[in-house]
């Protein structure tokens, strides 16, 4: 009777999972070490989540940005189950499926990303929509057609925060809008992208003043209704029209993993060693927003893309690593700067020394982007799209 192969469960396809599956699958197995690689995401596509702004004016179509896992995975090894995690058993190394079979691991990654809380003011949840999701992208995308095809005058959008998703969405629906938006960015504290850059900062400052948004600072939510968004500023409440709320504040952690008898922060992340292993389990490895992590040099690794695309690498050798007698590398996070887009054709880059806006840093993320796609095969099809477009448009104007 032949023996099992060891096998290594990955719950969540984002830039964790996926990029740490691709990882795997490419790591020199011998062949009867060569483990069973099972992905798991209740949703089947893979999301390139930096790229989704792009969707709402039309400068990106969702296969370039949300390609199918099956498509992504096929000649990897890596098998992929479409399916939501109803619960993880840590001490019979058991994961519960909750329209499918249970099955047990032999090492596990975490790598669920994190959830955008809609509970943090009343009617947010009823009235509110998220940006993290296709799904979002999609319910959004709807809402903003049938108020394009009302006979609204104006369309009042109110953005709640001002981190990069609030500011990134602000600049893109006022491009796609124009003068008929009436663009309102409300943010809790005295200033807009707070963590980022003076630089990004004025970058974006400018982008919004040019498309005409409104930033409201130090302004919480006191509720929303149907048609109405009611907000706090400096003891006053002030109720104001609004078709459309959007709201990109916050992240938590995902029920199933806070529900684990596993070490955690305050935020209910489970706590990781420089390896990236869960404390007192070392089977179970944990990267990207579910994950606090100290890298090898002591320093807080950022909640980020970016951060969970490095961590990936490392997480696929220590898992290689532990199962072939090798020693484990701890993560060495690197800062590689920040990209953000503030409308078409206007983007910041700032690291390694250099400072962009405008088109050419517009056209810098696009490149590094593309770089980070997850395969070969994906980067030449959305590369060679984007070097035809300029093409096609050309044509299909002269026809």
């Amino acid at each position: 009777m032949s023996e099992q192969p060891t096998r290594i469960c990955i719950l969540g396809g984002g830039f964790g999972g996926l990029y740490t599956a691709l990882r795997l699958s490419q790591l020199p197995w011998e062949k009867p070490q060569r483990p069973e690689i099972i992905l798991v995401d209740q949703n089947d596509r893979f999301l390139f989540t930096p790229l989704l702004y792009e969707l709402l004016t039309g400068e990106l179509q969702t296969w370039e940005i949300a390609p199918p896992y099956e498509e992504l995975l096929a000649n990897t090894g890596v098998r992929f189950t479409q399916a939501a995690v109803a619960g993880i058993n840590v001490e019979e190394r058991q994961v519960q499926l909750q329209d499918g079979p249970d099955f047990t691991y032999d090492r596990l990654v975490l790598a669920m990303g994190g959830e955008t809380p809609l509970d943090m003011a009343p009617g947010v949840m009823e009235y509110g929509i998220g940006f993290r999701t296709i799904a979002d992208a999609y319910r959004l995308e709807e809402r903003l057609r049938i108020l394009e095809e009302s006979d609204k005058e104006k369309i009042r959008v109110a953005i709640v925060g001002g981190g990069y998703s609030g500011v990134e969405l602000a600049c893109k629906l006022a491009e796609r809008l124009g003068d008929r938006g009436r663009l309102r960015l409300i943010e809790l504290s005295d200033m807009i992208l707070r963590t980022s850059t003076d630089f990004n900062r004025d970058a974006a400052h400018k982008a919004l003043n040019d498309r005409s948004v409104w930033i409201d600072l130090e302004t919480s939510v006191a509720s929303i209704e149907p048609d109405t968004i009611s907000l706090l500023y400096k003891g006053q409440l002030d109720t104001i029209p609004v078709d459309l709320v959007l709201w990109t504040v916050g992240t938590r952690v995902a029920p199933v993993v806070r529900a684990l008898s596993l070490k955690q922060s305050q935020r209910g992340q489970l706590t990781v060693t420089p390896t990236l292993q869960a404390i007192d389990h070392p089977e179970i490895f944990a990267l990207g927003d579910l994950a606090d992590c100290h890298d090898a040099e002591g320093q807080q690794v950022p909640n980020t893309a970016q951060a969970a695309f490095q961590q990936a690498d490392y997480t696929a050798w220590n898992i290689w690593a532990s199962l072939t007698g090798r020693p484990l590398l701890p993560f060495r996070y690197q800062h590689l700067g920040e990209m953000m887009t503030l409308g078409i054709d206007n983007a910041t880059f700032t690291g390694l020394g250099i400072k962009l806006d405008g088109p050419l840093a517009y056209l810098t993320r696009r490149l590094a982007y593309l770089y980070r796609m997850p395969t070969l095969d994906h980067k030449l099809k959305v590369g060679l799209n984007w070097i035809a477009q300029p093409f096609v448009e050309m044509l299909s104007g002269n026809s």
